[in-house]
């Protein structure tokens, strides 16, 4: 399982239109160019095109890779004119992320096109009335049917509890708002745990540390 966050921040490794908006007006290129160098070569840096179409988008993903990296994974989301520029930018051996997924077509498109990751919006899908966890569990079967090298990216999510969810359906990444990783991390029972560890030290050996024990 791997954890990404949604942000444009000097943390991130993942970033769209929306993401970029939250973050404010920045000189997006050098951001983007300052993220690589703090996370570094072998981590996933998911840019997104914002063309509609596809002679645009293709431009987009050429622009981002000279002023970024080759390394970079092209979000492109996957519409009639996305399919088109998914299936040339694989045959030009660049990383690809199918984004903007609420179906299982769009998925298995995807796949087919050569994407290396799809990105099926959770949360999003809950809201329409589609059943998430199913629409992921069938990407996961057509790609261990198929032999698909896809990588199941779970995106939109609201809670931990959904994160969960998309990982037991079958997803191995999954990208979300850093709130929702320090939500699970700083519950009120976990934080009284670790106080409850610290007043039992302290009850035999009061302010000492363990690296203050001789």
């Amino acid at each position: 399982m791997k954890y990404l966050l949604d942000t444009a921040n000097l943390d991130a490794i993942r970033s769209n239109p929306s993401i970029v908006k939250k973050e404010g007006k920045i000189d997006f290129f050098a951001h983007m160019n300052e993220i690589r160098s703090i996370i570094g070569m072998d981590k996933t840096l998911h840019i997104q095109v914002t063309a509609q179409d596809t002679d645009g988008m293709l431009r987009d993903a050429e622009t981002i890779l000279n002023k970024v990296d080759d390394q970079v994974c092209v979000k492109v989301p996957v519409t009639l004119e996305g399919i088109k520029a998914i299936k040339t930018l694989k045959k030009q051996d660049v990383n690809v992320t199918a984004t903007a997924i609420y179906s299982k077509q769009q998925g298995f498109l995807a796949m087919e096109a050569g994407a290396d990751y799809i990105a099926p919006y959770f949360n999003r899908m809950e809201n329409m009335g589609i059943d998430p966890d199913d629409v992921i569990a069938s990407f996961a079967e057509m790609i261990g049917l198929y032999g698909y090298h896809t990588q199941i990216l779970g995106a939109s999510f609201k809670n931990a509890g959904q994160v969960d969810r998309a990982f037991l359906a079958g997803a191995q990444t999954a990208t979300m708002d850093p709130s929702i990783l320090s939500a699970a991390l700083t519950q009120a029972h976990i934080l009284k745990a670790v106080d409850d560890f610290d007043a039992d030290w302290k009850s035999v050996y009061g302010d000492v540390t363990i690296s203050e024990l001789q």
